[in-house]
């Protein structure tokens, strides 16, 4: 089993239930026209991603990490009508591109793209009273992926659901000894989850087009 042959598997779930899209492939186009790194979720985890929000009947849903846009569109889809989606975007041009797509994508009103060190919006956030939120995706650096969860919990209820994407790292993360930022974050992240009572949590492995990592997916009780 190759990497080659997980690429097929995913083409073929797109192809066949996922459906492609226009406004979403016209967005990575986007990314990629305007240099954006090519880190954005696969199409069947985009699809899974907006499933979930759709399962869990979420109104209000905050993600952590734009990028180009391209998950916020499958988030903010899964949302009502007059749903709303704060999405925290640290580059300015990344940022500017994702509310481009978002527009692109008939969301505008619907999403706030906000510029800036995620740990330092969250708190304004707070502040405004936003929360709580009903789903909360996390998909930024992985350094800070213990406080991204530990504010997920601030600004959520009992019955939020919180995904964090990336957290398999190509198995890197079951390395204790490991000096990388970001797995060192991500363990950090998961025995903050094994010892919040206030949490329901589990993890699942993903192999495909982005390789193999997977997915934390964690519900407040």
């Amino acid at each position: 089993m190759n990497r080659n042959r997980w690429n097929a598997v995913d083409a073929y779930f797109t192809e066949t239930i996922v459906i492609p899209d226009r406004t979403l492939e016209e967005a990575l186009a986007a990314n990629a026209a305007a240099g954006l790194p090519s880190i954005d979720v696969s199409a069947p985890q985009g699809k899974l991603v907006h499933l979930l929000a759709r399962m869990t009947g979420a109104r209000k849903a905050l993600e952590i990490g734009a990028l180009g846009g391209y998950s916020t569109i499958w988030l903010a889809r899964a949302l009502p009508d007059d749903g709303k989606l704060v999405t925290l975007e640290l580059n300015e041009r990344h940022a500017a591109v994702a509310r481009e797509n978002v527009a692109r994508a008939g969301l505008a009103g619907k999403v706030e793209v906000r510029t800036g060190a995620a740990l330092a919006l969250l708190p304004k956030i707070e502040a405004e009273g936003l929360a709580p939120f009903d789903f909360i995706f996390i998909d930024a650096d992985k350094t800070n992926n213990a406080a991204y969860l530990e504010w997920g919990l601030r600004l959520s209820r009992p019955g939020t659901a919180i995904v964090v994407d990336n957290v398999v790292r190509d198995g890197a993360l079951v390395d204790a000894a490991s000096a990388d930022p970001d797995v060192i974050g991500t363990r950090r992240m998961f025995e903050m989850m094994a010892r919040e009572s206030r949490l329901s949590a589990t993890a699942i492995q993903t192999l495909g087009a982005k390789g193999w990592d997977g997915f934390a997916l964690a519900v407040v009780k």
